[in-house]
């Protein structure tokens, strides 16, 4: 099958290389000259575990094409995805410029039957408001389809080749055949593929990823809860967490959500429903408690430190909003510099991927290290932000020997506090006690 993906971010690139992958002939089209070039030349753009393997092997096959112009991207394509930003706009409300400037595009260009399918992230009615841009200049036969992705960052490529399910938003069975079909070799498992109405497939994304948000603002309120009450939040979690109605996962407190979606993606909701007049209160309380816990463990540092951060040195490990990926919107981490900064003190951080998109953001108000170690040079105190794998076990000798004070303030309780205790370091993680060394 022949498919053109416009637009080469996470989700295009990822989603336009996996359909390739299961033998399609896919073309990406993108605006940014740079971009296609590098992706032309074998250069992945973004960060993505096991993304850079098929797109190589896919490109080599002549599987994979990049171009600039729409025109030449789905001229013989059947199915034409959609995976374009939709950022909040001052609202909240999702920006819909680029999908509907595209969409009218598509109508100028279009000569036959074609299924444009929405693969972004867009409120409810979108596909409608696409199917009308696209009308306006073109007359034939065509349909619209809602097909939300589910890639969760560092695992997107693994997602997107075994999904636990799909959902595709159609009223047409022409439509319903070809992405049927489409994805067909990603569901062989038995993993359902659910067709439904194409509001409801649009809404059904915002409700799940406000959901998962949903579940880590609790846990963050539990954890706060449990520094109050003198509970360990890990017992919290893995008490309710066995409880297959709640489950295991998101229920990790830290210092708040960032990234891509759950930010977007909750605020995009939350101003669907005022225009509907429903006042989600949940979601509103969401969102405020994700702010309040970006800046959680900064009252502890500022305790420690006598109130006073001027001319303070801090090490930062981790940048990126998760691990496993280089994107920073959103990221906590950020949030944490820029009151620091604030607060009269300094930076050195390291991150394995993210540190070249926080320079191109910041620029050098922080200092940027080669390695994990080298940020505790002439630093105060140790601050953990992103739960990369290789901060888990770090040589703690080596940090308590080249830090000024045997402290930690772990964003994403990643040690154990009874080790903590043994070696002797100020240790404030979330949602636990905080561990001091003994007189």
């Amino acid at each position: 099958m022949k498919i053109a993906v416009v637009g080469t971010g996470y989700v295009g690139l990822v989603t336009g290389t996996c359909f390739a992958e299961t033998g399609n002939d896919v073309t990406c089209v993108d605006i940014d000259v740079s971009k296609v070039n590098k992706l032309s030349k074998g250069e992945v753009t973004i960060y993505e575990p096991g993304l850079e393997h098929l797109f190589l092997r896919n490109l080599k096959e002549h599987r994979l094409h990049f171009t600039t112009s729409l025109a030449e991207g789905i001229r013989d394509a059947v199915i034409i995805l959609l995976a374009l930003p939709t950022p909040p706009g001052e609202n909240g409300s999702a920006d819909l410029n680029y999908i509907l400037d595209v969409a009218d595009d598509l109508g100028k260009l279009m000569t036959g039957y074609k299924v444009v399918v929405d693969k972004s992230t867009v409120p409810v009615g979108t596909a409608e408001k696409v199917h009308t841009a696209i009308a306006k200049n073109y007359k034939g036969e065509f349909d619209v389809v809602s097909n939300p992705e589910f890639l969760r960052e560092g695992v997107a490529v693994e997602d997107c080749m075994k999904p636990n399910r799909v959902v595709i938003g159609t009223s047409s069975e022409k439509a319903k055949k070809l992405m049927g079909d489409l994805y067909a070799p990603f569901v062989r498992q038995g993993n359902p593929v659910i067709f439904m109405d194409e509001r409801s497939a649009e809404l059904t994304k915002y409700a799940a990823n406000s959901f998962l948000a949903t579940k880590i603002s609790f846990m963050n309120e539990i954890a706060r809860l449990c520094e109050r009450l003198g509970a360990d939040v890990d017992m919290v979690r893995r008490g309710i967490g066995s409880d297959e109605r709640i489950g295991k996962r998101f229920l990790f407190p830290g210092i708040g959500y960032g990234g891509s979606c759950f930010p977007k993606d909750v605020q995009a909701l939350v101003k669907s429903s005022h225009e509907a007049d429903y006042d989600f209160k949940i979601l509103n309380a969401v969102m405020e408690v994700n702010e309040l816990q970006k800046l959680h463990l900064l009252a502890g540092i500022k305790k420690y430190f006598n109130g006073n951060l001027k001319g303070k040195h801090f090490a930062l490990w981790g940048l990126a909003f998760k691990p496993n990926t280089d994107d920073i919107r959103e990221a906590p981490a950020l949030y944490m510099i820029k009151e620091l900064l604030k607060e009269g003190a300094t930076v050195a951080a390291f991150d394995p991927e993210a540190m070249k998109n926080v320079r191109n953001e910041l620029g050098d108000i922080i200092t940027y290290t080669e390695s994990q170690y080298d940020t505790l040079n002439g630093a105060e105190a140790l601050i953990i932000a992103t739960e990369w794998n290789e901060f888990r076990t770090p040589d703690f000798s080596k940090i308590a020997a080249t830090l000024k004070n045997k402290a930690i303030f772990d964003g994403r309780n990643l040690f154990d506090l009874a080790a903590m205790r043994e070696l002797g370091f100020y240790y404030q993680s979330v949602g636990r006690e905080v561990v001091t060394p003994d007189p």
